[in-house]
């Protein structure tokens, strides 16, 4: 009889075992060519998702199926991709299956995050608010941090993510640039606001249909509300973020600006340059990346004007830029990406006369430091307080990087890096003698 009990013991053990391998949060790392890729299972609830924590991909719905005893399939339609696996020792393994590619996936108990040491925690000696305010009949929603002993005098910055739907800290793999920005700018005496983009939180317009002018505006509407409490607002924007900080400074609706890994040049050469520096890093030929980054050219054009895109066909190709063109074909039919093709703002530059400080990193592969930085450089009429840096050895996050690829984004511990944030700090600090 106690033998028994105890079989009996071992097997309700290797039951409930089972069943746990069915419920929670389980996550493991595909190897696609060598480079890692995460995965992030949350099997509990009605609607389960899936995270792809490296490709910024959050809440993507699944299937769940339970066929038998510590086995388990997950389907992800969204992508045309499924997982099939089994229990063994506090394991789920595996295959994962997406257009007849199978790797092995193996997952374990948990979610894995990457260290953010720069993210602010603790104790502030600083205070924050959370502010809301309307552009039209869109609402926006932010926090403001004001410095100990804030007055009127106290110079504030209106934040500005960059292209994409953006929450407040402008947040991309658990790393929170805004965040950071705004602690270390409080720390000497600069209050900061940040905000929810349009569409992070809801939206009752077509969100598709916005373009950069429609976050300009929204950024304008933060500015007048700072301007109740405040002297001197500026705006420091990143990415696409600081193009829009440029095009508010032609409009003299800014007092001194920040550009950090801002485009002056066409939204066209920018893209043709982000294709080409992608396609020599993929190990493409010069030859192959020619003839597609003409194709896009073409592309481009015809979409700025408005005709029939050209068809790919007789550019031989290979057949998964191929595929990537026919993607591209599909995105340039929305109203951003044609106002982003078309935008310019060289011309715009001459207008500015507020103080502008603008930063880009020389491994930055999706803004040209190069180009970017000439153009403002040309095109600022000259003011002693400007400045306009390259940043030696920084991505496009500023962060420190071997290559400046995207892939690196994620596996980089640091945020910002932080002589940049002493670059922006030291800069206010002397323009306002604080």
């Amino acid at each position: 009889m106690k033998s028994r009990i105890v079989i009996m013991s071992l097997l309700l053990s290797a039951m409930l075992q089972n069943a746990m391998a069915q419920t929670g949060t389980w996550s493991g790392a595909l190897d696609v060519n060598g480079t890692g890729l995460s995965l992030t299972f949350h099997l509990d609830g009605p609607s389960p998702t899936m995270d792809s924590p490296d490709q910024g991909a959050k809440d993507i719905p699944i299937i769940v199926d339970r066929p038998s005893a510590g086995k388990i399939t997950i389907r992800i339609p969204s992508i045309g991709a499924s997982f099939e696996g089994v229990w063994i020792i506090r394991q789920i393994v595996g295959t994962f299956t997406q257009m007849n590619m199978e790797l092995p996936l193996t997952l374990t108990p948990g979610e894995k995050k990457p260290r953010r040491p720069q993210t602010p925690s603790g104790d502030f000696p600083y205070t924050s608010e959370d502010i809301s305010f309307n552009n039209g009949d869109v609402r926006l929603e932010g926090t403001l941090v004001l410095p100990e002993k804030y007055s009127r005098k106290t110079p504030v910055l209106v934040m500005v993510t960059g292209s994409g739907i953006q929450n407040r800290d402008e947040e991309i793999f658990d790393h929170k640039p805004f965040a950071v920005i705004a602690d270390a700018l409080a720390r000497s005496g600069i209050a900061t606001m940040r905000y929810d983009d349009r569409g992070y939180k809801g939206y009752l317009g077509n969100i598709g249909e916005c373009t950069a002018d429609d976050f300009k505006k929204d950024a304008s509407a933060g500015i007048r509300l700072m301007r109740e409490r405040f002297d001197n607002v500026g705006v420091l924007g990143h990415s696409e973020g600081g193009t829009i900080a440029m095009m508010i400074a032609a409009e003299h609706k800014a007092d001194f600006i920040v550009s950090l890994a801002g485009m002056a040049v066409s939204g066209k050469e920018t893209l043709l340059w982000q294709n080409r520096t992608a396609l020599y890093q993929a190990g493409y030929s010069r030859e192959i990346s020619d003839s597609y980054c003409t194709l896009l050219s073409r592309a481009f054009d015809a979409t700025i004007e408005g005709r029939p895109v050209p068809d790919s066909a007789p550019y031989d190709l290979p057949l998964e830029l191929n595929h990537n063109y026919q993607a591209v074909v599909s995105q340039l039919k929305t109203p951003y990406m044609t106002h982003f093709l078309s935008l310019d703002i060289r011309p715009m530059l001459g207008q500015i006369n507020c103080p502008v400080l603008a930063l880009n990193g020389t491994k930055d592969i999706q803004v040209c430091h190069e180009s970017n930085l000439d153009a403002i450089r040309e095109g600022l009429p000259s003011n002693p307080k400007n400045s306009v840096l390259s940043v030696e050895g920084k991505n496009h996050l500023f962060q420190h990087c071997r290559t400046g690829s995207v892939a690196e984004y994620r596996t980089i511990e640091e945020t910002i890096a932080p002589e940049v944030l002493e670059l922006i700090a030291s800069w206010l600090s002397e323009l306002f003698s604080l």
